[in-house]
Order: C-alpha cells, then sequence, then structure tokens
C-alpha cells in the first residue's frame, strides 16, 4: 500500500489531451508503456553513456543506463511507500533528451543553439514527449501525464531563471510548476541515476583500463567493501573479486539513500505529494557523510577518466562532429530527410529553422552521426577505440 505522501493514479491531474482511462492500467504504467515503446528510447541503445558506442558490447549505453537507473529507482520508491509506476516512467524517460556523444554532444550543441535558446537534455527530453514523437492519430509526443512531465522537467530540483527555450515553450501550455520541488517519485528517479553511474562508471573504468583495482580498493566506501569481500572470500580470482566489491559498493548507496529518506520523511511529516513538492528541499538524497565520500570517488574519476588523454582526444574530434553537422544543415536544409523537410518548409525565421536542426541533430545517435558526417563532409568516420 502507497504512503500517503505517494502520488496516486486516481488523483493525477490528467493529460493536455483528454484520453479514456484504460481498465487494466494506471495512467502512470501507460505511461510508462509509451515511453518503452517510443522511437527515442529504442535509440538510447547507441547513444554514449561513457563509452562511444561503437567501442564494445560490455560498456554501458544510454539504453543500459537508463533500464539500470529504472531498477534502482523501483527498489527505493518500493521500500518508501511511494509509487513505483511513476518512478519508473520518470526513470525511464529521464535520458531521453540526450543527444549523441553524451555531455560533449550537450555542450556542442548549446554552444551552437546559444543564439537560438540554447540545448538543454531535460528540456529536449520534454520536447521529445510532448511534439517529436509524431506516432498517435490525436496528438503530437506521447501525452504523457501532468506528473511524469513534471517528474521529467525537474527531477533535479526547481528550474528558475532563465528557462531553456524548449521548455518554456510547453510550459506555457501545460504550466508544470517548475518554481517547486518535484514528486517523491521523481526525486527517487533522480537519485537513482546517481547510484547507477557512480557504480557503473568505476566498473566501465575498470574494464576500459583507465584504473587498477588495487586503486579502487583505497578509496573511501570502496576500502571497507574489499576488505569484506577479502574476508569472506580470501583467494576469490580478480573478476569475481572486484565484482563483489562493487555490488556492495551499490549496495551500500541504495541502503543509504533509503535510511537518510526515512529519516527525512519523518522529520517532515507529509501527508499528500503536495507536501514533498513544498518542502523546501530535496527530501530524497545521500546522507551527508556518503555523499562526501563520494566526492571524493567523482574526484577520482574526473581525474582517472573522464580527463583522461584518449578521453580528451576523442571529445575533441565528436564536438568536430557536431560542430560541423549543424552547419551544414543549416545551409542545406535540403539535405534533412523528407519529414524534417515538411517541417521547414514551415519555418519563418533563421531561429526556427536552427531548433529544427537541433532537434534532428541531437536525435542522432553515435553511429548515425558518424556515419552522416562522413558522407555529407567527406571526412573518414572516427574509428579510435577511445573512451567519450
Amino acid at each position: 500500500m502507497w504512503a500517503p505522501y505517494a502520488s496516486d493514479p486516481a488523483q493525477s491531474r490528467g493529460r493536455l489531451m483528454p484520453e479514456e482511462e484504460s481498465f487494466f492500467r494506471s495512467c502512470f504504467q501507460r505511461d510508462r508503456d509509451r515511453i518503452i515503446h517510443a522511437s527515442a528510447f529504442r535509440r538510447l541503445k547507441h547513444k554514449t553513456q561513457v563509452f562511444i558506442e561503437h567501442e564494445g558490447d560490455y560498456y554501458r549505453t544510454r539504453l543500459t543506463h537508463s533500464i539500470e537507473v529504472a531498477q534502482v529507482a523501483r527498489t527505493i520508491s518500493g521500500s518508501l511507500g511511494l509509487n513505483q509506476e511513476l518512478t519508473e516512467a520518470v526513470a525511464l524517460a529521464h535520458d531521453l533528451g540526450h543527444p549523441p556523444f553524451g555531455h560533449t554532444g550537450e555542450d556542442a550543441l548549446h554552444v551552437l543553439m546559444e543564439p537560438y535558446g540554447g540545448f538543454d537534455h531535460n528540456a529536449q527530453a520534454i520536447r521529445i514527449v510532448t511534439s517529436l514523437e509524431r506516432h498517435y492519430a490525436e496528438f503530437d509526443g506521447l501525452n504523457l501525464t501532468w506528473e511524469t512531465l513534471e517528474g521529467i522537467a525537474k527531477h533535479n530540483g526547481p528550474v528558475v531563471g532563465d528557462l531553456p527555450w524548449a521548455l518554456e515553450a510547453y510550459n506555457k501550455r501545460h504550466d508544470l510548476e517548475l518554481h517547486t520541488y518535484a514528486s517523491g517519485e521523481a526525486q527517487v528517479a533522480a537519485i537513482a541515476d546517481d547510484v547507477a553511474y557512480n557504480h557503473h562508471d568505476l566498473h566501465d573504468g575498470l574494464r576500459a583500463e583507465l584504473f587498477s583495482t588495487d586503486e579502487l580498493a583505497e578509496l573511501p566506501i570502496l576500502r571497507d567493501n574489499f576488505a569484506e569481500v577479502d574476508r569472506k572470500y580470501p583467494g576469490l580470482n580478480y573478476y569475481r573479486r572486484r565484482h563483489e566489491a562493487l555490488r556492495r559498493f551499490f549496495g551500500v548507496l541504495v541502503e543509504d539513500v533509503i535510511a537518510f529518506a526515512k529519516v527525512r520523511l519523518d522529520e517532515i511529516d507529509p501527508q499528500s505529494a503536495s507536501d514533498i513538492r513544498h518542502a523546501g528541499r530535496t527530501v530524497i538524497r545521500f546522507s551527508q557523510p556518503l555523499f562526501d565520500d563520494l566526492k571524493v570517488i567523482r574526484q577520482f574519476l574526473f581525474d582517472r577518466m573522464y580527463r583522461a588523454p584518449t578521453v580528451v582526444e576523442m571529445r575533441r574530434n565528436v564536438t568536430r562532429v557536431v560542430y560541423e553537422l549543424f552547419p551544414y544543415f543549416m545551409e542545406h536544409p535540403d539535405q534533412l530527410p523528407k519529414q524534417w523537410r515538411k517541417d521547414v518548409e514551415e519555418v519563418q525565421n533563421e531561429i526556427e529553422l536552427a531548433r529544427i536542426v537541433c532537434d534532428y541533430v541531437s536525435g542522432m545517435t553515435d553511429r548515425f552521426a558518424l556515419q552522416e558526417h562522413a558522407r555529407l563532409l567527406g571526412t573518414e568516420p572516427l574509428t579510435d577505440r577511445s573512451p567519450l
């Protein structure tokens, strides 16, 4: 049974375009299912998490990352009495707006789009699920519930100040109350994202041999995890030892979130989902001691993984790909696919054209962006097996 502060589908604020309700699925379950069946969700299979898609079958992609986030989010949500279906919907959708090449691609698009309203992957996710997915007869987008859209837009906290244009445009049609915190379910999705990438970036970095198991065993939290494994399984082989330590690390993060969230919930004593939104602070988060330890681990990853020379070189290469594709399509919109050229025919100014080009480029997978860059600009595809 849900806690009083859970989001009740029977009390949902509904959809922008009213629909008949399903008799066997809640509105949040339908949101989750629509997200899973979206074209943008499938394309996450070939979008960078940390390593470029072609680098190997064992590294995480945006798709596998999103699935891991959803799994963690359901676990935490269930433990706290929140609505697991809404939590899962937000978790599965949280990275839909990411362009090719991860945060490197996002940084490049933001620079290119600065004269036209900027680029932000959370705002782009809203644009995808409210406009760019065009499969249904009665509406553009997925026509998700207010609660799911709110969670996608502000799972990381209130969105204030200058809004990304895509988010501002939709919010004028359907007020998502961006100044408040999100529901408990969306906050769980956000912290599950942190749990997942803190865990799997360590795993992927080891596989890429950017650092060693012995170096990990000296870091906070992990030091105790490795010591526990060595006590319980003396002489365990290299690969099993590190896997056992990392799964314990994963468990420590999840347990800390649940325990600290319960402390926060006891302090606030929310009696509705609205009480969570208006608590004035994030309710679902790491405890401060664990967060301090994670900062040490994140700094280690920045130094040894994200800023490794091979990473910097690959980032330079893929930044060039985005920097050259965008102006090419601005100058040659006739090279866009047929369904995109129809939208171009209706543009009134350069800003509208730039936003269509941005939608197209940001929707590309890593491999397609590399292939199109090679085809249209006559350059050799990037083949370096280097992390991004």
